[in-house]
């Protein structure tokens, strides 16, 4: 969604303030517990695809306002013997287009607006750590001469994957406040003596995730009844976990099709009746 975004910017300049009250719809969470493990993840993975769509239209020409990295264009890298060329993907200009479209929306101070902030930026960071070194070899008969390099973008489902590991490492974290009105003002890792802060790169949670096995409307959970799962699976789509224990139902039916289809002279195709036995499973 967000790649297909990105294509339909308008060339002219963007004014940013029109922009966030639309993502602002866009952007509004289903209803799962707001300060839950699942909002930082869906927060931090959509600050980083606003900045890896922006980055990738700015390389491909598709925007007006940038294009690609020139600030180290033809430095010259004694250690290791290449140059800067090409067209390196401006993620500095992606990364700034996102903390002010994405970010727009958290005005009021709450803790809800600080640990908003803090996944944002770390889904951001997590994209620029990745950025990835692309290098060309010039010379006879390819021979590598002389070597050019330039930054490029690294796919965004290998950030989907980083974020979703940073998800089931998530820190609990509290609100500091300050000032004689209590206002919000830091996060500190939670059940720590002291005072940590969490990590640039980590996500954080303020509440716990409610129990997503049972259906739960208030927190806008479907439950796992009657869900599809693997029996043999021993990850998230296995019977065991998906069923939270309850246990699941087997079902057995037929699956009837036409196979061995030839064409007959003239003019009808001709076909046999395969069938196969099969099971499925859902939770309890």
């Amino acid at each position: 969604m967000l790649l297909q975004r990105s294509r339909v910017l308008p060339a002219k300049p963007v004014d940013l303030h029109s922009v966030s009250l639309s993502w602002r719809e866009v952007l509004n969470l289903p209803p799962f517990s707001p300060g839950s493990r699942e909002a930082a993840f869906t927060y931090a993975i959509t600050a980083a695809g606003v900045a890896h769509a922006i980055t990738a239209a700015c390389s491909q020409g598709n925007l007006s306002q940038c294009g690609c990295d020139r600030e180290k264009q033809g430095y010259y890298n004694q250690e290791e013997g290449w140059k800067w060329g090409g067209c390196s993907a401006d993620i500095k200009y992606g990364i700034e287009f996102s903390r002010r479209f994405v970010d727009a929306r958290e005005i009021k101070k709450t803790q809800r607006r600080l640990m908003n902030l803090h996944n944002n930026e770390a889904g951001r960071k997590v994209l620029e750590e990745r950025m990835k070194l692309e290098c060309k070899c010039h010379g006879v008969s390819g021979s590598c001469t002389t070597k050019t390099c330039w930054t490029t973008l690294p796919k965004f489902r290998e950030i989907g994957y980083v974020l979703k590991d940073k998800y089931n490492e998530a820190v609990h974290v509290e609100v500091m406040r300050a000032g004689r009105l209590r206002q919000p003002t830091h996060l500190k890792v939670k059940q720590v003596q002291g005072y940590h802060k969490p990590m640039e790169t980590d996500l954080v949670y303020i509440e716990r995730s409610p129990n997503y096995c049972e259906e739960d409307a208030a927190t806008g959970s479907v439950g796992t009844q009657g869900r599809l799962c693997n029996r043999t699976s021993q990850h998230t789509d296995g019977c065991d976990l998906m069923c939270c224990g309850r246990g699941y139902n087997t079902h057995q039916y037929t699956k009837v099709w036409q196979c061995n289809c030839k064409f007959q002279w003239c003019c009808f195709v001709k076909c046999n009746t395969c069938s196969e036995r099969t099971e499925v499973f859902t939770c309890k």
